[in-house]
């Protein structure tokens, strides 16, 4: 069973390992090395039931993701305390296009949106789903400043920003409850923002700890990469996006190492 890591300073507990749903709604401009179908609502059952049998609590999802949120909504019906859901706001993609706006308008829009296509009345977490200009989010258009009204106002519980920038998660460490950030064993650029929040007592997510499936080499097997991720002090959750039921549970029995 995976080891539950407590989220920050946060109440909120999530597993080492969380599932990322991005092949759950969109097969359109994702940088992924082969094509694949959107999978059937039976199939993601039978996925989210095993994520679960593997002590996976944590979803991670955003309005980016063509219909994930609201595949999400449909089949977790009647399981929502069962689930810790992460989405983002920022971030569209509309007709095979992403658009971005930070405005206050727009990211309570994006919350409102998510509530309604996840089915539920609060949200665990938010995340600013940056487009790479991370501090100006921050400082010019006051992104955490909505976001914390929107907490404050009972609609999420935790929030932050997935950044891509040192200097943005740096300053999203700062002002916010977690941050995600790209991190595995051929890229580290990012390791400082991960040491600061560790001592912050912040909450760190990462991202493509496998490369989006493009590990360069071919010595560099998906275990030792994830396991050298999870090991880092101050990570609390390891994102992993899948559609393989098998690629999931060989995942989880690399991180139970």
């Amino acid at each position: 069973m995976l080891e539950k890591r407590r989220l920050g300073s946060t109440a909120i507990e999530v597993s080492c390992l969380g599932l990322g749903t991005v092949k759950f709604g969109r097969n359109q401009g994702v940088k992924y090395p082969s094509d694949f179908q959107l999978p059937t609502d039976a199939e993601l059952i039978t996925l989210l039931h095993h994520a679960k049998e593997l002590g996976i609590n944590l979803l991670d999802t955003a309005p980016a993701y063509g219909s994930s949120e609201a595949r999400l909504g449909k089949l977790l019906r009647g399981q929502r305390q069962e689930w810790v859901i992460s989405t983002k706001a920022g971030e569209q993609f509309i007709n095979g296009a992403s658009q971005f706006d930070f405005s206050t308008s727009a990211l309570r829009q994006s919350i409102e949106e998510s509530l309604r296509a996840l089915q539920t009345d609060y949200l665990d977490i938010v995340l600013v789903h940056s487009d790479g200009h991370d501090e100006q989010h921050i400082q010019n258009d006051h992104v955490f400043l909505t976001l914390d009204l929107l907490k404050q106002e009972g609609k999420l519980r935790a929030y932050g920003m997935s950044t891509k920038t040192l200097s943005g998660g740096l300053m999203t460490i700062d002002h916010a409850d977690v941050a995600m950030v790209t991190f595995n064993k051929t890229y580290t650029d990012e390791r400082d923002i991960i040491t600061y929040a560790h001592q912050q007592q912040k909450g760190i997510f990462i991202k493509k700890a496998l490369d989006s499936g493009h590990l360069p080499s071919p010595h560099l097997s998906a275990t030792d990469s994830l396991r050298f991720t999870l090991n880092e002090p101050g990570v609390s959750s390891v994102i992993i996006g899948t559609i393989n039921p098998l690629h999931l549970q060989e995942n989880a029995q690399a991180a139970c190492r």
